[in-house]
């Protein structure tokens, strides 16, 4: 093979790279470039990263100091198969050092690089905890119920949801996804909600997991960028009848199983299904709740009656057998006592003892 003079340095090679040999030409080649001192700022409360005129959720404090460096490390466009390796070295909590080490193919020749730089942390509060700190809300969230007050459990199940819900959308990068406050008021709970779209979404939810429906109302505050700014207020309202109630409807008693788009429940006379809307309920009379049941004595069984001692007064009555009973004479039953009657609860959660 001919030898080349290379015309920069005039040694003897077999190949020449833009005119000059290899050596020449990897003599300024670069390869890499990082800037000596890099800046960035991160959140002091949250964590979240500021890149590109935006916040973002990255990790830790040493992933969002890597990804700074991945940002701004320049590597040559003819580089390929490359590989980098970056370590990074806390010297304070507001300073660090990474060296990076570039590995890669430039005109099937490898090529090796290093470089250094340091990463000077800022620590502010991004737009997203201001906006919390400071109370911003796009939305409020009224938790009520139908015909009655929310008990405390379903407040606290609504709250642990709406948190839930938050944790989740904001993982996923809506960084409003936040509750401002929590009022406590006689008639339910409110929640002022940061994002207007997880709002609907907590509504939905909570309609899911305990049933009622809700409505929306916006409210004109302003305009921004000559576009009306809305405040949405979301009127929530649990299900009047909760599972393990007992309503009165039509002439029946019904035990309510579970109570959302549908009421599904069970007759305390037959066991037979029942099953309803809640706009069909309207008007329903709550008699009890089936923790109101109490034990007493199973006298005798007929075909289809038993004979119980009234739990309050003692005498013999006879009541509707249920479907499925299969307890003794002697034995202590489940009973609920109302104004229309005594019914067995063969279907309580009130355990049976002898």
């Amino acid at each position: 093979m001919n030898s080349i003079t290379c015309p920069k340095c005039g040694r003897e090679c077999n190949r020449l790279f833009d005119s000059v040999c290899k050596d020449c030409f990897f003599e300024t080649f670069k390869l890499i470039e990082l800037p000596l001192v890099l800046h960035i700022r991160i959140c002091s409360s949250c964590g979240a990263y500021f890149h590109r005129s935006k916040w973002e959720n990255i990790g830790n404090v040493e992933d969002v100091v890597l990804k700074a460096v991945e940002n701004a490390l320049f590597i040559h466009s003819e580089a390929g198969d490359v590989e980098v390796y970056l370590e990074p070295k806390e010297i304070t909590p507001y300073i660090y050092i990474v060296r990076a080490e570039v590995d890669a193919v430039v005109r099937e020749e490898p090529v090796h690089a290093e470089a250094k730089t340091e990463v000077r942390i800022q620590r502010t509060a991004c737009d997203t905890c201001s906006r919390e700190s400071g109370g911003y809300f796009e939305a409020i969230i009224q938790i009520r119920a139908a015909g009655r007050f929310p008990t405390e459990e379903e407040k606290r199940r609504c709250s642990s949801i709406a948190r839930e819900a938050m944790e989740n959308m904001r993982r996923k990068g809506d960084r409003l996804a936040f509750i401002s406050e929590v009022l406590e008021q006689k008639e339910g709970i409110d929640l002022y909600m940061g994002s207007m779209n997880a709002s609907r979404q907590v509504c939905k939810l909570i309609i899911s997991d305990l049933g009622g429906s809700f409505s929306e109302s916006p409210t004109l505050v302003g305009m921004k960028d000559g576009k009306n700014l809305y405040r949405i207020t979301f009127a929530m309202r649990l299900p009047e009848f909760r599972p393990g109630d007992v309503i009165r409807f039509r002439g029946k008693m019904i035990q309510i199983k579970s109570s959302g788009k549908k009421v599904n429940g069970i007759s305390l006379e037959d066991g037979s299904r029942f099953l309803s809307t809640p706009e069909e309920l309207k008007g329903a009379e709550k008699v009890a709740n089936i923790e109101d049941g109490v034990l007493t004595v199973l006298v005798s069984i007929e075909e289809n009656a038993i004979l119980v001692l009234d739990p309050e007064t003692y005498e013999t009555v006879t009541i509707k057998k249920p479907m499925s009973f299969n307890a003794e004479a002697g034995n202590e039953i489940p009973v609920l006592k109302t104004p229309y009657g005594i019914f067995a609860l063969a279907h309580s959660g009130i355990s049976q003892a002898k």
